[in-house]
């Protein structure tokens, strides 16, 4: 069964996600240049993402839609398992957004011109001119309903467990006085964890917890992180 499963892999599902991708991209780039970004940004990727997980036999479930409202604009923060918590935030999220990502992703074919054009924020914090510079595209691109989603922990996780929040990851938040929404993933680990190429079956579940609204003072950095933390840990199954 794995052997003819991984046939599979090779023969059907490589070449049809290489080619969903190209295709998203393509019509994103031309969606965004003829000024509908925020649509071709977003649902394209949608269906983009239901791809990945339908050929690979991934199901997806997703709760607590009831707790954000399409017209607000948000931080999401979710923990980190693996590739397919992209598409299954893309596929499954429910709520516009665009991501918060490595600048050196916007040099990967076909991806990186989908992402640029359709509005994807790249931090540069290689200078203070450039930190300034990705908060203000951030600035102009969080509004009427649109979000953001952040990977506090940087990078995937090797074991499965959450790695340490980065404060860099709430700055959006705290500066511009946004409600955050953790987010849990549950089972993308299983699914494709870092050290492996291919994935294999298996079920991601998304819990959209309440948000976390600023204070009337503003967010506490600290405290936000540390709520946020226990909302996503809250959702994750326990030894």
């Amino acid at each position: 069964m794995i052997i003819l499963y991984r046939i599979y892999q090779i023969l059907i599902f490589c070449p049809l996600i290489v080619a969903s991708t190209i295709i998203t991209a393509i019509f994103t780039v031309i969606g965004s240049a003829l000024g509908a970004g925020q649509w071709w940004g977003y649902y394209p990727e949608v269906l983009w993402g239901r791809i990945f997980c339908w050929l690979a036999f991934v199901r997806v479930t997703a709760s607590g839609h009831e707790n954000i409202d399409k017209d607000t604009s948000y931080v999401f923060v979710a923990n980190h398992q693996g590739a397919y918590d992209i598409f299954s935030l893309f596929g499954y999220l429910g709520h516009n957004f665009r991501w918060m990502m490595k600048e050196s992703l916007r040099r990967i074919p076909f991806v990186g011109w989908g992402c640029k054009a359709s509005g994807q924020i790249f931090v540069d914090n290689s200078s203070v001119s450039a930190t300034r510079r990705t908060m203000q595209e951030a600035e102009k691109q969080l509004s009427g309903g649109m979000s953001l989603v952040v990977f506090p922990e940087g990078a995937r996780t090797w074991d499965g467990k959450m790695r340490k929040f980065k404060k860099g990851a709430y700055m959006l938040a705290v500066e511009f006085n946004m409600p955050v929404v953790p987010v849990t993933i549950d089972g993308a680990f299983d699914v494709l964890p870092r050290f492996r190429l291919l994935p294999r079956p298996g079920h991601i579940r998304l819990t959209i917890h309440k948000p976390i609204p600023p204070t009337p003072g503003g967010h506490d950095l600290n405290t936000l992180m540390e709520e946020s933390r226990k909302a996503i840990a809250s959702a994750m199954p326990h030894d």
